[in-house]
């Protein structure tokens, strides 16, 4: 069931209700498939961006951005959508996954990403893509829609982060006061007189790495901030629950210090984002069907963001996943991701019922 609810007569939210998370798991996704072909597309300042490509070579275009910043690609993306109905486009950003140098911040901002997605939607010869973005990715997803309205065909934006400063300080820092205790442990990372700010210890910290600095300091300041990035992460009845996953180790923990690195890059800089902030673009964007699912108890990227972008679209369409977190796999929110985007492949929008 749906329940409407109409706070004015321009805006339109659904609620999702929570499925038992315990009975249901990613049953809601497709099966695993392999890419049809890769790409390794060079970029200015010395990147070179990996992408690949899967499901059906003449489906609906659909371009995947990842989070992070810095994050990469996760095979579990492509799940999400139909293989025999859409030809799906995984990009790793600048520094992130398998494009290379990998975990390099030269040459890495936003503006250098919005130009990299026009230069790859020339190689592939695409005129127009769907693009579905989470946390992150749905960022750069409206930035990109701003940057080059023409080529969007839909927005689909899961957990919308909209880099304001107030957002970043939260994570680090405001939200002390929901986890004290796995704040504490995070904190303790850092000296005294430098947990009042975590950003920029943690950012100094991983800049003096690509300098060669101590490989071990920066792998343990790595798994504190992943470990409260779970903490956050989760519904906050699971916060104490023994599934956590396990921590990264070995080369997964390498590439957890490359991706905080540039993670750190883009948000002590605002993404780059503050002298036109994210909320301001948004007159920009074209009039195309657009989506956001959000989870109502995400505290990595809290719900008012998702709320202030849809009032500012009157086209959109805002579904509150209910007792979700930030967690793309948690049962409700993966269930709505694939039923959104199986309405668009067969009707080119996302009017249809959010939840099975």
């Amino acid at each position: 069931m749906i329940f409407m609810i109409r706070p004015a007569a321009r805006v339109r939210q659904i609620l999702v209700p929570a499925p038992n998370i315990h009975a249901v798991t990613l049953a809601s996704l497709y099966p695993p498939t392999a890419p049809l072909r890769t790409h390794a597309l060079p970029v200015s300042g010395g990147h070179v961006l990996h992408v690949e490509e899967s499901g059906s070579a003449d489906g609906t275009a659909a371009l995947v951005l990842h989070g992070g910043p810095g994050s990469g690609c996760s095979p579990l993306l492509r799940r999400f959508f139909d293989p025999a109905r859409y030809r799906v486009i995984c990009v790793d950003q600048r520094g992130s996954g398998t494009s290379r140098p990998r975990g390099e911040t030269a040459h890495n901002t936003t503006a250098g990403l919005l130009c990299d997605l026009r230069a790859l939607q020339r190689h592939l010869g695409l005129d127009r893509w769907l693009v579905v973005g989470g946390s992150w990715g749905a960022t750069l997803a409206i930035a990109h829609a701003c940057d080059a309205p023409q080529a969007v065909s839909g927005l689909l934006l899961r957990a919308v982060f909209l880099a304001r400063a107030d957002d970043t300080d939260w994570f680090f820092q405001g939200a002390r006061a929901v986890l004290p205790a796995a704040w504490q442990r995070f904190a303790a990372v850092a000296p005294a007189d430098r947990r009042g700010d975590l950003l920029a210890f943690l950012g100094d910290a991983f800049a003096r790495a690509g300098a060669n600095a101590d490989a071990g300091e920066c792998e343990s300041l790595a798994l504190a901030w992943w470990r409260w990035e779970q903490a956050m992460a989760r519904p906050a009845a699971a916060v104490d629950d023994a599934s956590t996953p396990e921590a990264p180790a070995g080369d997964a923990l390498a590439a957890l210090v490359d991706r905080y690195r540039v993670q750190s890059h883009y948000l002590r800089h605002g993404c780059w984002l503050t002298q036109r902030p994210l909320l301001e673009r948004c007159a920009q964007l074209p009039s195309v069907p657009t989506l956001l699912l959000h989870g109502c108890e995400d505290r990595i990227c809290r719900p008012d963001g998702a709320a202030a972008v849809h009032a500012r679209l009157p086209h959109s369409r805002l579904a509150w996943v209910d007792g979700a977190g930030h967690d793309p796999t948690h049962a409700g929110m993966a269930a709505a991701m694939v039923t959104a985007l199986d309405a668009f492949a067969a009707r080119g929008h996302f009017d249809a019922e959010v939840a099975r």
